[in-house]
């Protein structure tokens, strides 16, 4: 298995392209896995704020690290696709078991925030995150598996210090992780395409935009050098939304 997965990690990792992004749908279970592979997408990612809410557990770790599992390797089973997934911050495991619980299961890469959600909900400091990127690395070079590492940073999410001076600092901040062994850099926010296009020639990889499936499109991204877009809970969201305007008529 570790032959052919090391390939599709490596197949995937080529799909980021700045200026011409991979689109991955968040997804959360098998039956939206089959409906992203069905509409012709190239790979998907596993949301854990969709994947929480789909078996009644709240985001920032109300998921197990082992549940996650579970339903990744229900996605994997399900679909043809390279699988990323969201490992929130860790879950407190050591790089070691969340590289070797990844790979059990089929997926190709990860995203890793710099929230600790077990600690309080602190962010960890730049070079304390890079930390953890690079020990991350090398459990995956161990493993003989080049995973896909998306190094996200919440200082925009979570508005961490000065706006005047917040990109620097998120810039300054992802690039230790590219140092450390990052494949792809997600500085998340609700960003205007000017803040994408100037992180996106700030940072040394390719850069993960989060966007509004609803409301925006390709095109609207493109142009920015981003290498990577995906949509968080939005499409679960969207997807609630409609649900819950149809069964209004028939209460």
């Amino acid at each position: 298995m570790s032959e052919s997965l090391s390939s599709r990690a490596t197949t995937f990792l080529g799909l980021h392209q700045p200026g011409r992004p991979v689109v991955l749908p968040t997804i959360w279970d098998a039956w939206s896995a089959r409906l992203a592979e069905s509409a012709g997408f190239s790979g998907l990612t596993v949301g854990s704020h969709p994947a929480a809410n789909s078996i009644g557990k709240p985001d920032n770790e109300g998921l197990t690290f082992d549940e996650l599992l579970t339903r990744v390797a229900q996605i994997t089973a399900a679909v043809d696709l390279p699988v990323s997934v969201d490992i929130e911050s860790g879950y407190g495991a050591t790089p070691q078991r969340l590289v070797e619980g990844l790979i059990s299961v089929g997926a190709v890469g990860f995203n890793i925030e710099d929230t600790v959600h077990s600690e309080g909900g602190r962010l960890r400091d730049a070079q304390e995150h890079a930390d953890l990127v690079g020990a991350l690395r090398a459990a995956s070079d161990a493993a003989g598996v080049h995973l896909v590492i998306n190094a996200r940073t919440d200082l925009f999410v979570k508005q961490i210090g000065d706006a005047s001076d917040r990109v620097e600092r998120a810039v300054a901040r992802l690039k230790l992780c590219a140092d450390a062994g990052a494949d792809v850099l997600y500085p998340v926010g609700g960003h205007d395409a000017a803040t994408w296009a100037g992180l996106a020639a700030a940072l040394p990889l390719p850069v993960n935009a989060i966007a509004f499936p609803e409301k925006e499109s390709l095109a609207d991204y493109a142009p920015s050098g981003v290498g990577r877009i995906s949509f968080g809970p939005r499409l679960q969201n969207v997807l609630g939304d409609a649900a819950t305007e149809m069964l209004k008529v028939w209460k």
